[in-house]
């Protein structure tokens, strides 16, 4: 290995929905640069149920993705990959058996964290993005199976933790991935408030900022992205209106017809609505009519505090 080269390094961030991975190259002064940063829809939470088993048809799923993602490590020469596993993996009942299925067929051991060490991963990444900032901060980071919320002060972590409130659930519960009634919608978003209760009566922050694949998704079909830029979706600014205007858009058609929709990504479209739905609660619940998107999250996180040194 040339010393003189920058070194990179890898995340596999396997959610309950998605595989997210990132390589970044570590930069003189210890800034980083990112080679490669893109999501793969996995569907690992499929068909969870009651008994919360991961289906072998979402392993087989999780195992190709995670392998690909190795195969394209290695063309980059990385000289290092962390996995961390969410909620997905740490409430299925076979969780362990699925992560020593992936550790035999790809060679990538899963650290399966908590959803406390979730929720501060993710905070150390959407912290690194917003630049100068003081006051009170929530970050939260909805996924398939679970939400992380963490309470700040500028840079200081004052509490963290983690509900299992995930798009999921809902769309599997109440068929979200179909043409809705607004019945039923509002019945989908009387659930989801009531099992966020515990964020409930706080008082509003000074700023929130929102992350995962729910809602940089909503940010590239506000602003028509055909294809994904990063540079763009960080730091936009989504407010409850267009957040609505989007509700409306994914309750009025059914999957099929939300793949035309520009700037959502493939395989989102089954569950944007329930996403999008647990978004709005979360801004109804902290009083909040705007939010920031970071397009950073866990996995900006992970790289900082295993390789940052």
């Amino acid at each position: 290995m040339n010393e003189n080269k920058p070194h990179c390094f890898a995340v596999i961030d396997a959610g309950t929905n998605s595989i997210k991975f990132h390589i970044g190259e570590r930069q003189p002064g210890g800034a980083w640069r990112t080679v490669v940063d893109r999501a793969e829809v996995t569907r690992m939470g499929e068909g969870f149920g009651q008994d919360r088993v991961i289906i072998a048809a979402a392993i087989e799923r999780v195992v190709t993705a995670i392998q690909g993602m190795v195969d394209e490590a290695r063309q980059h020469g990385v000289v290092a990959i962390a996995a961390v596993g969410t909620a997905g993996l740490r409430i299925a009942s076979n969780g362990a058996d699925a992560v020593a299925a992936i550790a035999a067929r790809t060679g990538v051991q899963i650290e399966v964290i908590s959803g406390e060490d979730e929720g501060r991963l993710a905070y150390l990444g959407a912290r690194s993005g917003l630049g100068a900032f003081a006051g009170s901060l929530v970050v939260f980071d909805t996924g398939g199976g679970s939400s992380q919320f963490t309470f700040g002060q500028d840079s200081r972590v004052d509490e963290r933790f983690s509900v299992e409130v995930g798009a999921v659930k809902y769309t599997e519960r109440f068929k979200l991935d179909q043409v809705v009634s607004t019945g039923v919608l509002r019945e989908a978003l009387q659930a989801i408030a009531a099992d966020l209760s515990r964020i409930d009566g706080r008082p509003v922050p000074d700023q929130l900022v929102a992350m995962g694949g729910v809602v940089t998704n909503m940010t590239a079909v506000r602003h028509r992205l055909v294809k994904y830029d990063p540079a763009i979706v960080q730091g936009t600014v989504l407010d409850r209106a267009e957040i609505d205007r989007q509700i409306e858009l994914y309750r009025s058609q059914d999957a099929a017809a939300r793949r035309t929709i520009v700037g959502l990504q493939p395989k989102r479209e089954e569950v944007i609505l329930a996403g999008a739905c647990i978004v709005r609660t979360v801004m109804e619940k902290l009083g909040r009519q705007t939010l920031t998107v970071s397009d950073r999250g866990l996995r900006h996180g992970v790289l900082a505090e295993r390789f940052g040194t």
